[in-house]
């Protein structure tokens, strides 16, 4: 029996089976685990079961609302980032996606281009469309707004959506719902940037937990402990992820970085050498492009600064 996967603790998921024959009232929820023949076979993720998943699901015979995962379907696509407890693996955020939100600020906490760069180069390498909002509008002052224009001008020259928001003023809310609704979205940022509180803003049936920024330590204070999937009452899915305090690279070689800019990527032909890795090289067109002042310097400089932390292979 097929099912979706909702939720995920670690060692217990929440599905939800859509067997319209047995249950037409609705899709049955269940709580799951790994059957153990999953958690074997050379897997390199730290979770083999991610929400987002479709999984073939059995029932067990002693209980009616807990069933045994027994595998899982082949994924469309999905977002990774380098596992916090082992440096060689990787962690799957979520999966199957339509598109991926990511909800930045410049203030309180504030968001470092280094994180989004990170971000938008994992979405870009498993061929997720990312939307950027930047939220909190309403305690900004000129100094941020200033940089917010500028990087709405950056990003949305590579291609990318970026959206002002502020729950407290209601700015960009219509925008942000209108994008969510008959998408499965995954939704992402610092802890403290305010995912909740959009989501329950625009869609007032939830109810999701929120959390104000660590006065201590300035930096979001976490209230998603796991990732989370949630129904949308006009339809769509919204996937709630963990606050996380930085990004890690997974499974991306150095002379593939380049190709997850979106601006360089359109390039990458016009370098003299098929082999360019934009730094030194004589010919090259992403350099040029840097220079005319077509790519932004802050793009390249954060291209270089990840084309650094990259380890050689960890795999």
């Amino acid at each position: 029996m097929k099912a979706l996967v909702y939720k995920s603790t670690g060692s217990w998921y929440v599905v939800k089976a859509t067997d319209l024959a047995r249950w037409p009232e609705g899709p049955k929820t269940f709580k799951a685990r790994i059957k153990g023949v999953l958690k074997i076979g050379g897997i390199t993720s730290t979770n083999p079961v991610a929400v987002g998943d479709w999984v073939e699901i059995e029932e067990e015979h002693d209980s009616d609302d807990t069933v045994m995962i027994a595998a899982v379907y082949d994924r469309n696509n999905y977002v990774a980032r380098q596992s916090p407890g082992n440096k060689n693996q990787h962690h799957i955020i979520s999966s199957n996606l339509d598109q991926s939100m990511l909800i930045c600020t410049l203030k309180d906490p504030k968001t470092s281009q280094g994180f989004i760069d990170r971000f938008l180069v994992s979405c870009e390498a498993f061929h997720v469309p990312a939307i950027i909002v930047f939220n909190k509008a309403d305690i900004y002052k000129q100094k941020q707004l200033d940089a917010y224009a500028e990087w709405k001008n950056t990003y949305e020259a590579c291609g990318y959506k970026v959206l002002l928001a502020s729950v407290q003023q209601g700015l960009g809310m219509v925008e942000v719902r209108e994008l969510l609704i008959n998408k499965t979205t995954m939704l992402s940022g610092h802890s403290g940037v305010g995912k909740s509180s959009i989501i329950n803003h625009v869609f007032p049936s939830f109810t999701l937990r929120t959390t104000e920024v660590s006065d201590w330590s300035g930096k979001g204070m976490h209230t998603t402990t796991f990732a989370e999937m949630f129904d949308l009452p006009s339809g769509g899915r919204i996937i709630d992820t963990p606050g996380l305090r930085e990004f890690g690279l997974t499974n991306i070689e150095k002379n593939e970085l380049s190709h997850y800019y979106p601006e360089m990527r359109a390039l990458i032909n016009d370098c003299q050498f098929n082999n360019c890795m934009h730094i030194n090289e004589p010919g090259c067109a992403v350099k040029a492009a840097v220079a005319a002042g077509s790519i932004h310097s802050d793009r390249y400089y954060s291209y270089l600064n990840i084309l650094e932390s990259i380890q050689k292979k960890t795999w």
